[in-house]
C-alpha cells in the first residue's frame, strides 16, 4: 500500500545556526526559484538549531512573509540534528536539504529530486567532485576535500563520490528506516546516513553541481575532520559487530543485484588474483618509494602495505572470488587485514635479516628484498583468501547476499 504524504512532493530543509547576515536573501532567493521552476508542490522549512542572534526572528517573518515557508526552532545545537527533527516530522514524499549559503546553483534542484519522484533513486547527492562539476574554493578545502572523500571510499569502502557537499535528497520511506540507525546529530551525520545506505543495497544517484565556496563559512575545519574520523571508526565498528541491520534493510528496501554467473574456477582465480597481485605489488614499490623518505623503511613498508591491503581484499572479493553485495563485507574486510599483518610480519621480518647482514643496504637492495618477500606473501594471501576469508558457504548465494537477504525478509535475521 502507497503511504499518503498529503499531496506535497518536496520539502526541502535549510538547517541554519547563526545566519542572520545571509537567511532572507537566501531564503528569498530559494522560494523565488521554487516558485518559478519547481512544478512539483514544494515547502521549505528553516531549521534553525540553536541561533542566538536574530536569525529566530528573521525566520520567523519569513515564514509569515511567503508562501510554502515554515519556521522549526530546537534548543540544541546540530545541523544532523535539525535536520532529523525536521525530516522525521515531514509528510512530503522527497526529503532535501541544502546549505543556507546558496554555494550550490539552485538549477540542480530539479535534477536532484527528479530520480526519487520517480522511484528510480533512493537517494541523492550533489558532487563537487564530478568530472562536470564546475566548483570555485581555495586549495586548503579542495585538498581536505578529496583527501576526506578518498580516505572514505578506501576504508568504508564505498562508491559515491563527495559526502559533504550540502545538497542531498531522499525518498521519505527510505529516511524513516535509515534514521533510527544514524547516531550522529552534528557534520557527519549526511555521511552516516550515505554509507548505511550504501552497505544496505540502496541506490544512490550523484549529479555534478556547480559550487561556490562560502569564505565567511564557520565551520571549524580541524574539528569536523576529528569528528569525522571518529564517526568513520564508529559506524565501521557497529557494521563489523552487525548492530546495524543492513540486511534487514536490503530485503526491505534494497536494489536486488544481477545475479553473477557464478565463482570463478581455480585456475580462473589463480589468473585473476595474479593480475590484483601484479597491481598491489606495483602500487606498494610506488608507495613505498615515495614514503621511505620521510618515513623510514619499517614505517614506510607498514603504510604501503596497508593502503594497498585495503583495496586489494577488496579487489579480490569482487573481481577474484565473484562476490557483490553488502553481506559480511566488514567481517571479510577485517580478515583481509589478518592476512596483511601475517604478510607485514614476513616483509618486516626480511627487512631485519637484510640489514643485519647490511647495515648500510640501499633503498634499491631494500625494494630488491621487499618485493621478493612480498611474492611469498602473496602466495600465502591467495591461500588463507581462498580458504578462510573467501570460502564458499553452503548458505551463501553466488550474489552474496540473496540468501540472507531472503532470511532477513522471513525474520530470521536480525
Amino acid at each position: 500500500m502507497t503511504p499518503s504524504y498529503g499531496g506535497l512532493a518536496l520539502e526541502i530543509v535549510v538547517p541554519v545556526f547563526n545566519e542572520e547576515a545571509v537567511l532572507e536573501d537566501s531564503i528569498s532567493r530559494l522560494a523565488e526559484y521554487l516558485t518559478h521552476e519547481m512544478p512539483s508542490t514544494w515547502k521549505i522549512t528553516i531549521a534553525d538549531n540553536a541561533s542566538t542572534d536574530n536569525t529566530p526572528v528573521i525566520a520567523a517573518r519569513l515564514s509569515q512573509q511567503l508562501p510554502n515557508v515554515e519556521y522549526r526552532r530546537l534548543e540544541v545545537k546540530g545541523r544532523g540534528l535539525a535536520l532529523r527533527d525536521a525530516w522525521s516530522s515531514s509528510e512530503a514524499k522527497v526529503l532535501a536539504y541544502l546549505d543556507v549559503d546558496l554555494s550550490t546553483d539552485l538549477a540542480a534542484l530539479p535534477p536532484l529530486v527528479a530520480p526519487l519522484l520517480s522511484g528510480h533513486s533512493d537517494i541523492s547527492i550533489g558532487t563537487r567532485l564530478g568530472h562536470c562539476s564546475r566548483v570555485s574554493r581555495g586549495p586548503k578545502r579542495e585538498f581536505i576535500s578529496r583527501s576526506y572523500n578518498f580516505l572514505l571510499r578506501r576504508t568504508m569502502q564505498v562508491r559515491f563520490s563527495d559526502a559533504q557537499c550540502g545538497f542531498k535528497a531522499i525518498r521519505a520511506d527510505v529516511a524513516r528506516r535509515l534514521l533510527p540507525h544514524v547516531e550522529d546529530n552534528g557534520w557527519f551525520f549526511d555521511t552516516e546516513l550515505l554509507i548505511i545506505a550504501e552497505r544496505s543495497g540502496l541506490r544512490i544517484h550523484e549529479i555534478p553541481v556547480d559550487w561556490i565556496d562560502d569564505p565567511d563559512s564557520s565551520v571549524n575545519i580541524k574539528q569536523t575532520a576529528m569528528d569525522d574520523l571518529r564517526g568513520m571508526v564508529r559506524v565501521a565498528g557497529s557494521l563489523v559487530k552487525g548492530s546495524i541491520p543492513v540486511q534487514a534493510i536490503y530485503a526491505e528496501l534494497g536494489r536486488r543485484p544481477i545475479v553473477p554467473p557464478g565463482r570463478p574456477s581455480f585456475f580462473g582465480q589463480v589468473i585473476r588474483f595474479g593480475l590484483v597481485g601484479a597491481v598491489s605489488t606495483l602500487a606498494f614499490a610506488m608507495l613505498y618509494l615515495v614514503l621511505q623518505g620521510p618515513f623510514g623503511a619499517q614505517e614506510a613498508n607498514f603504510l604501503a602495505l596497508l593502503l594497498t591491503a585495503v583495496g586489494n581484499t577488496a579487489a579480490n572479493r569482487r573481481f577474484t572470488f565473484g562476490i557483490s553485495g553488502p553481506a559480511k563485507l566488514f567481517t571479510q574486510q577485517i580478515q583481509g587485514l589478518v592476512v596483511f599483518v601475517l604478510a607485514w610480519t614476513i616483509t618486516s621480518s626480511s627487512l631485519l635479516m637484510l640489514h643485519a647482514v647490511n647495515l648500510d643496504a640501499s633503498p634499491s637492495a631494500e625494494l630488491l628484498t621487499l618485493t621478493g618477500a612480498n611474492v611469498f606473501a602473496t602466495l600465502l594471501r591467495f591461500v588463507l583468501l581462498r580458504l578462510w576469508v573467501f570460502r564458499e558457504r553452503r548458505n551463501y548465494s553466488r550474489g552474496g547476499v540473496l540468501v540472507t537477504a531472503a532470511l532477513a525478509s522471513a525474520g530470521r535475521v536480525a
